[in-house]
């Protein structure tokens, strides 16, 4: 018996030379993963840097790295704002070097110059999650400082999310059904193969 998942997910596959053509019409940008904790951006991440053939690169995992600590030590030693100061400045560092699939921490679309740099230098696809979904797979998390603030944060960053070039629904299908959903969408958003530029 074929697995419904496994079979969804072929039926939904886009064919290998789009994806090929994506990576080429990228050049130097990267994908830009935006959204809440929780929405998926490190495991759909994952998938769509192998599925592209181009690195993954974990921003949240770059700041713990530059600074020799976790990002629950860094808030609770310095502080929010130092926080999103070295998020603003690694993020920067990070989008000279693609192209690649960079994920981003929940906030980083609270600085305008990461925005501003974001949109220059990639394509950003928000994966918006419904509340609910965010709030059961970050529940069991003890290593994310703002992951009991999910109610009052989601009405805030939205905004700022959906000025993403990309929307695509993070929930609880398989990630390669997202990770195809997420290049179909770029496909289309940068007109390749006859694809229409959405207007």
């Amino acid at each position: 018996m074929v697995n419904t998942a496994v079979q969804k997910t072929a039926e939904n596959a886009v064919d290998p030379a789009l994806a090929q053509a994506l990576t080429r019409a990228l050049g130097r940008r990267s994908i830009v993963l935006v959204g809440m904790m929780g929405a998926g951006k490190s495991s759909v991440g994952r998938r769509l840097a192998a599925r592209l053939n181009i690195p993954f690169v974990d921003a949240d995992a770059e700041i713990e790295g530059a600074a020799g600590m976790t990002i629950a030590e860094i808030f609770a030693k310095h502080g929010e704002p130092y926080f999103r100061a070295g998020e603003t400045r690694v993020i920067a560092r990070l989008l000279e070097s693609g192209p690649q699939v960079l994920a981003t921490g929940g906030g980083a679309v609270l600085d305008q110059r990461t925005r501003d740099l974001i949109h220059i230098k990639g394509i950003s696809v928000w994966l918006k999650a419904d509340l609910e979904v965010l709030m059961k797979r970050t529940k069991r998390r003890g290593d994310r400082p703002l992951a009991d603030k999910i109610k009052e944060l989601l009405p805030q960053r939205e905004p700022l999310y959906a000025q993403s070039d990309i929307v695509v629904q993070s929930r609880d299908e398989p990630h390669d059904t997202v990770v195809e959903e997420i290049i179909a969408a770029a496909v289309k958003h940068l007109a390749i193969g006859g694809a229409e530029q959405p207007s």
